[in-house]
């Protein structure tokens, strides 16, 4: 990040020639600047380019507050955050202001007697993008002081009058002045509270406990609701919604692709452990695919919302328990298998909500959510009428015997000297390395197998693969 400007007084910032601008203007007048040059104006977010982000970028050139309405795990609190991206790197400020004050048009008293009192001399300092950002998860227990402001007894017990400005504790939406200030879950603040935010959405400013202070805030409001709130929980009353200049509807990723290009991004990793772990392709594709087929499923609540971070921890899980087999068969690298998946039930619970409560149903369905994911991308990488010659194979009489604690090189041995096997494994494109084979072959077993064309026995935690 640059270096603030030089200017350090109010007669300082005149002489340099520097323009305040409001909020609005100063995203309006960036957005531009980084469309015409081309620039990524939302790093990290992924799908939402021919959909959510131009609906975004209206708004912000409209001058609209907004809401972003949707389900979780849509990256709604992301997207508002990256939002400061838009702001200037600096904006001067009267330097000790509560709620960083115009040096050329204060609007606190504090900024007023200042001014008056130093002229030029006046003070500033230069506020850093980062902290003009201000949130609030909205809760059922939130005030209007914790928002607005309320007399501080402390500054009344000092001296002052009730009467006097400066007996007041500014809230957060002050202290964002000329800035950003984002409520969360808003359907879930109390009506009241929706009320008292009327005139900061219209005419602009604060009230605080009657008393005749008018605080004219510059200040760019956006919010984010789950329709589900919106409809049971909580809802957001009319005459505030109405104030709002634009709702932009986020959504779940349309493509396997970029939910796992997001799984990617945020998955923790596993470097420094000593043991590699590598994920092939069609693994990466299964894990999204599970997530896909949640989103259409009847006996999942969609009202809910299947997050993406059941993506991320499914995915975390499966390489977790490669790694962990890696470490106790002391084997040099680690490549998840078809048979980690049983283990993605913990990384599930508790993300989905079923239709009807019933005891070992979630259990049932993770499980045909896994085949069903399994079977799909299958068929994206093979047809099963070029495996035949593997499949005769089986009703010739061969059996393969697979587990989640089988060695690697056990996989390899067991398989040498088929050439059908590899060839089918040779499509794809794996590494050249016992786990890496290990995994490609369970995957083409358990394909067939699914396509009904061979049988599979399990005995202790051992799946026997037979014609």
């Amino acid at each position: 990040m640059a270096n603030p400007p030089k200017a350090r007084t109010l007669g300082g910032l005149k002489k340099s020639g520097y323009e305040v601008v409001t909020v609005k203007h100063e995203l309006r007048k960036n957005l531009i600047r980084k469309i015409r040059k081309g620039e990524e104006l939302f790093p990290g977010i992924v799908g939402y380019e021919e959909t959510v982000i131009p609906q975004l970028e209206n708004a912000v050139l409209s001058g609209h507050d907004l809401i972003f309405l949707g389900e979780r795990g849509q990256a709604k609190s992301r997207l508002i955050r990256a939002m400061t991206n838009l702001l200037d790197e600096y904006i001067p400020i009267i330097e000790g202001s509560e709620v960083n004050d115009n040096p050329f048009a204060p609007v606190s008293k504090f900024g007023h007697d200042r001014v008056k009192e130093l002229g030029d001399k006046t003070p500033i300092t230069w506020l850093r993008r980062e902290d003009r950002f201000g949130e609030k998860l909205a809760t059922p227990d939130i005030t209007m002081a914790d928002l607005i402001g309320e007399i501080d007894p402390i500054k009344v017990a000092e001296g002052r009058y009730l009467s006097d400005e400066l007996t007041i504790h500014y809230g957060m939406i002050p202290r964002t002045n000329r800035g950003i200030f984002c409520i969360n879950e808003l359907p879930d603040l109390a009506e009241r509270i929706q009320v008292g935010l009327f005139n900061l959405m219209e005419e602009r400013d604060i009230q605080i406990k009657g008393y005749r202070i008018r605080l004219p805030l510059d200040v760019y409001v956006v919010a984010s609701a789950n329709p589900e709130d919106y409809t049971n929980r909580g809802r957001i009353i009319t005459p505030l919604k109405d104030r709002y200049g634009s709702l932009v509807r986020t959504h779940y990723p349309t493509q396997v692709a970029q939910e796992m290009a997001i799984v990617e991004q945020e998955a923790a990793n596993f470097d420094g452990v000593g043991i590699p772990v590598s994920v092939p392709e069609y693994m990466k594709d299964i894990i999204g695919e599970i997530t896909a087929l949640a989103r259409r499923s009847p006996d999942i609540n969609q009202r809910s919302g299947v997050s993406v971070r059941v993506s991320i921890c499914n995915y975390e899980n499966m390489k977790s328990n490669a790694l962990r087999r890696a470490i106790r068969l002391k084997e040099k690298s680690a490549v998840p298998r078809i048979t980690d998946l049983q283990y993605l039930l913990a990384s599930t619970h508790g993300k989905i909500e079923l239709e009807t409560v019933e005891e070992g149903r979630e259990t049932r369905l993770l499980d045909e959510l896994i085949k069903k994911a399994v079977l799909n991308t299958f068929g994206r990488y093979f047809n099963v009428q070029d495996l035949e010659p593997l499949i005769a194979k089986f009703d010739q009489g061969l059996s393969v015997e697979v587990s989640e604690v089988m060695p690697s090189r056990g996989y390899v041995k067991a398989m040498s000297g088929l050439a059908e096997i590899r060839e089918a494994t040779e499509k794809l494109k794996v590494e050249e390395t016992p786990p890496a084979v290990a995994s490609a072959i369970e995957f083409v077993l358990e394909g067939l197998h699914l396509n009904r064309r061979l049988n599979r026995d399990k005995v202790e935690g051992v799946y026997r693969y037979r014609g």
